[in-house]
């Protein structure tokens, strides 16, 4: 569907594509992943039309259409939410207005006139005219605008929610390539589960750049890697990709050590004989020979932050209580009547929409923000550190690193601050650049390093990730994992949440909800309680299930118990049967992970390909009779 051919492209003096050729077929799911610089954002727009070729081209089928969605979006303005989206279709929207034209104009029963006019409906209705208003309010609902939202002009919503227009406008036009580049960024976790699903369900391709590991394992069945101004692509989600990588760069090593054996032989012959008049045939051959040599070369070692935090004094039993807190801004009340006591060790993830009250919870447990009403008792030796959501626009623009950091350091950390600028990436003479040049991922771990310097009982990070890499989150979630006081966190980071969490704690509409355990088994406690808010199908089951339960109140006693008794029957042979399965597949996906792991499967891509799509396929299988087993179990 989509071809490059020899493309070739160099950006700011870089090479990042030398004669490339690769294509996406119908129905891919492509995450593109690399280091930062590698060229994703540039082969997005490559593909978009937005940057020329050095060289190559592309090919494209002539129905082909292409959707591409920037990381920084166009601002909306002028016309209301509903009005806007539905723009997104304007040749439904011409269509529609000729039909009606034509229903003026048919009153004289002209038959061309009718002809056309029929022609033209049937167009409309295969073409989803007809489901346009129905489709565009599960759209902004899946995305989290609500229902009042709609009239609304587009001027009045921020800067990420101007990114969710621009996504919900992509998703009604449904092009042939959807080309997202980090789609998730200011989505919080409903609605990133909302959007994985859709694209699950998408009828075409998409191409995908994400630092969100669990939204590229769900979405994705094809990995592409940028690297050495090639693609090198992998069968399977983000997760096969790693498997793959690693042994593939295993049997490269193995393979660069055997000729770096022979390069060395032959260049001692050379050496050795270079001089001598009767070798000098057999030294131009093995000079010929060596010309000829391609050269392995290995990936370079991906470059993550790495540290540890420092041992937190020993804090009480209740780290910190609060009780009746309320709290507001103007005429708006963001938490009402709120009691949450967090004990000693707790890793508690705060979760909720965009705009329920995170942050400002946050400010109140750090003692940022007094409420207005309630009280905040601190419990024993309390030390707290405070990583706010926008902690990097705190620094000072105009000084160095070296200069902010120190700074900020007690008269003890002095002598360390290099070991931890080093341990976060700020090596040799990065210490000596200005605050303003540097990134948005490069300011965050600047951030983070001046949060290190006094040891802290009790961490609130609200939104540490952001603008963070795979890599560095992972350095990250490990030292978190191994940090031992007490974490309150903030993080639309499925993947950082569930293997983070020991606690989850929901805000909405002024209250919280407390769950014990990580995120997965947080969705599973609101469902089986009836709350569909977290769901990634609450879009479309909320009307089913108030439907049903209208008609279970409507049955008379003896209908209720007598379809009690079959429903019961019938939820067992269900669980039975799946039981069954499960161990079946756990079986299955323990025998492909063995033969996916063995060097001559793993090295030959026809063999491992179709270990990799059947392992997936199992997968997904198992964690969808997972969640029917448990709820079945909860009926």
């Amino acid at each position: 569907m989509f071809q490059l051919r020899e493309v070739s492209k160099s950006f700011g003096g870089q090479l990042l594509f030398s004669g490339i050729s690769w294509q996406i077929q119908g129905r891919d799911r492509v995450g593109l992943v690399g280091d930062n610089g590698t060229g994703k954002s540039t082969l997005l727009k490559i593909l978009a039309g937005l940057e020329s070729l050095d060289s190559g081209q592309i090919q494209q089928t002539r129905e082909s259409t292409l959707g591409y969605l920037p990381q920084d979006c166009l601002v909306y303005n002028g016309r209301s939410l509903h009005a806007e989206v539905r723009a997104a279709r304007e040749d439904l929207l011409t269509m529609e207005a000729t039909i009606r034209q034509l229903e003026l104009e048919i009153a004289g029963g002209d038959q061309i006139t009718l002809r056309r006019y029929a022609s033209l409906q049937e167009e409309f209705r295969q073409k989803g005219g007809y489901e346009l208003d129905a489709e565009i309010g599960r759209v902004l609902a899946g995305l989290g605008f609500a229902e009042e939202d709609w009239q609304k002009d587009c001027g009045q919503f921020s800067g990420g929610w101007q990114m969710r227009i621009a996504l919900a406008r992509l998703l009604l036009i449904k092009p042939n390539l959807l080309l997202l580049d980090e789609p998730t960024n200011h989505l919080d976790l409903p609605a990133r589960e909302w959007l994985e699903t859709y694209l699950l369900e998408y009828p075409y391709s998409v191409l995908i750049v994400s630092h969100d590991r669990h939204f590229l394992d769900r979405v994705t069945n094809r990995t592409v890697e940028i690297w050495n101004g090639a693609l090198h692509d992998f069968n399977g989600n983000y997760s096969a990709y790693l498997i793959a990588r690693k042994q593939r760069i295993e049997s490269l090593r193995a393979a660069k050590a055997k000729q770096d054996q022979e390069i060395e032989k032959i260049e001692s012959f050379i050496a050795r004989f270079r001089a001598k008049a009767d070798k000098a045939a057999l030294v131009q051959s093995r000079i010929k020979q060596l010309d000829k040599i391609v050269r392995i070369e290995l990936p370079v070692a991906t470059k993550s932050v790495a540290f540890t935090f420092p041992t937190p004094p020993k804090a009480g039993r209740q780290v910190m209580e609060l009780s009746g807190i309320r709290h507001g801004y103007d005429a708006l009340t963001v938490l009402d009547a709120i009691d949450l006591v967090i004990e000693r060790g707790e890793r508690i993830a705060l979760v909720g929409a965009n705009g329920a009250g995170k942050s400002t919870l946050m400010r109140i447990v750090s003692g940022v923000e007094l409420p207005q009403a309630g009280t905040r008792i601190e419990g024993h030796n309390l030390q707290l550190a405070y990583f706010a959501q926008n902690q990097a626009e705190t620094l000072n623009m105009k000084n160095s690193v070296l200069e902010e950091i120190t700074a900020a350091a007690p008269f003890s950390m002095v002598p360390k601050i290099r070991n931890i600028l080093g341990s976060f990436l700020f090596r040799g003479d990065d210490v000596y650049k200005q605050v303003s040049v540097l990134s948005g991922g490069e300011r965050n771990r600047l951030a983070l390093a001046i949060l290190l310097l006094r040891p802290a009982n009790l961490l609130l990070l609200d939104e540490p990730t952001n603008h963070l890499d795979m890599a560095s989150k992972e350095v990250l979630l490990e030292a978190l994992q191994h940090y031992t006081g007490t974490l309150l966190f903030v993080s639309h980071d499925r993947y950082f949440v569930d293997a983070l969490s020991s606690r989850v704690v929901e805000i909405n509409h002024g209250k919280i909800l407390s769950c014990p355990g990580h995120y997965g088994d947080f969705i599973r406690f609101k469902q089986s309680i009836g709350d569909l808010s977290h769901s990634e199908e609450r879009v479309e089951q909320r009307q089913s299930k108030v439907e049903k339960k209208d008609e279970t109140f409507a049955q008379n006693d003896h209908s209720v118990r007598k379809d009690e008794k079959r429903e019961l029957r019938k939820r067992q042979r269900e669980i039975e049967t799946i039981e069954g399965r499960i161990t079946q597949l756990e079986q299955e996906l323990s025998l492909l992970e063995e033969k996916m792991s063995d060097p001559q499967i793993a090295g030959d891509h026809n063999q491992l390909a179709p270990l990799s799509a059947e392992h997936l396929q199992s997968a997904r299988e198992l964690e969808e009779l997972y969640a029917r087993w448990e709820e079945l179990g909860l009926t």
